[in-house]
This record gives structure tokens, C-alpha cells and sequence, in this order.
């Protein structure tokens, strides 16, 4: 099973206007692959909080692909993999939104929020914030820049895989009680867990 972390920035405050979106393949426990590439959302509108969020601003995806020529290559790697996130709520009604923008049918996979594996994994901890982890574990990354985000995601899921002595990160739901989300061609469902309250 293919595992990977998956990231996306947005141009405003419509979930479909994805203009980045990370990836950070998995092998055992390490990150073997990472890929960023940016979007020109739909409909062509930056606003002024999110551009201070990430830094992308109109002119750095004018030229770029839209979101199906962009993620039309990922899909067949995202397809029955594991696929991980951080506030994977967030990340995964992107996915949705803009595929449901375009009538488009969602890809079929599970996938975990590393947020919610945190705060079970890392119960002492008072933030599960991504660069508050990234810290803990040493983890140098630049936060809002969707590739550098795949790739901290991915090490804090790595991480948790080590610290509870599993072979890779597919084995750390049934470790700590984490369902899984999935998504699949024609609804989803979201990552649970009974202890963590939903994101």
C-alpha cells in the first residue's frame, strides 16, 4: 500500500480554491518523494488573509494549470492508497470541493489526520499544531508552503510509527483507536476516533 501525506493551500475562502497542493510519498519510515506544485484557482480570486497566510499571490499562478491538470496526474497514486493529512478535515473537503466544482467524482482511498493521531500519541502535549510538533521532533520545515507542510506531516506520522514500535505508519490506527476516514467515488466519511474530538 502506498502511503502519502497530502497538503493543500488556498486562495480564499472558498474550500475549491485550492492555487498549491504538497505531496510527500512514504516508504517504511522514510520520505522518499516530495512534489509541490501551484493551481490557478476557479474562480480567479486571491484574498488578502490567505495570501498572508502562504504567500501565493495572483501573479505567481496566472500561468499556471488548473486544479484537474494538476491533480489528474496524482490521482492515480492517491488511488487505494493511505493518504495522511494534518487537520486531514481541512485538506479533504478541498479535495471535495473543487472536484465537486467541477462535477467531478471523488478518488477512492482511506486516509488519517496526523492531528488527531497526535493527541494520541502525544497525549502531554498542549498543541498539535504542526510546527509545534515539527519542533518536538526536530523537524526543520517552512509552515504554509504546501510541499514543506507534506513533508512535516509525513515525519510526524513517521514519528508516531517509531514511538509506538509499528512497521510503518498503516499500523498505527488500530495501535490507538484512530478509524480512518475514506473517500470513495461517491461520498466519504471522516477520520474518528472516540477519544478526539472531531476537527
Amino acid at each position: 500500500m502506498s502511503i502519502i501525506a497530502l497538503d493543500f493551500e488556498t486562495a480564499n475562502e472558498n474550500r475549491a480554491s485550492a492555487c498549491a497542493v504538497g505531496l510527500a510519498w512514504i516508504k517504511g519510515r522514510q520520505v522518499v518523494r516530495v512534489e509541490e506544485r501551484l493551481i490557478r484557482p476557479t474562480p480567479f480570486r486571491f484574498s488578502p488573509f490567505n495570501v498572508r497566510v502562504h504567500g501565493i499571490t495572483a501573479a505567481d499562478v496566472a500561468n499556471q494549470p488548473e486544479f484537474m491538470d494538476v491533480m489528474s496526474s496524482y490521482f492515480p497514486d492517491l488511488a487505494n492508497s493511505l493518504v495522511i493529512a494534518h487537520n486531514a478535515a481541512f485538506d479533504m473537503s478541498v479535495l471535495r470541493a473543487a472536484l465537486d466544482h467541477r462535477s467531478q467524482r471523488y478518488p477512492t482511498f482511506s486516509y488519517l489526520c496526523t492531528v488527531k493521531m497526535a493527541r494520541l500519541v502525544w497525549p502531554d502535549m498542549t498543541s498539535a499544531a504542526l510546527p509545534v510538533l515539527a519542533s518536538r521532533l526536530g523537524v526543520t520545515f517552512e509552515h504554509h508552503q504546501a510541499g514543506a507542510d507534506a513533508y512535516a506531516c509525513a515525519r510526524v506520522a513517521i514519528a508516531a510509527a517509531e514511538l509506538l514500535g509499528v512497521a510503518d505508519v498503516s499500523e498505527i490506527p488500530d495501535r490507538i483507536g484512530l478509524a480512518p476516514g475514506a473517500l470513495f467515488e461517491t461520498g466519504w466519511r471522516p477520520c474518528s476516533s472516540p477519544r478526539v474530538p472531531r476537527a
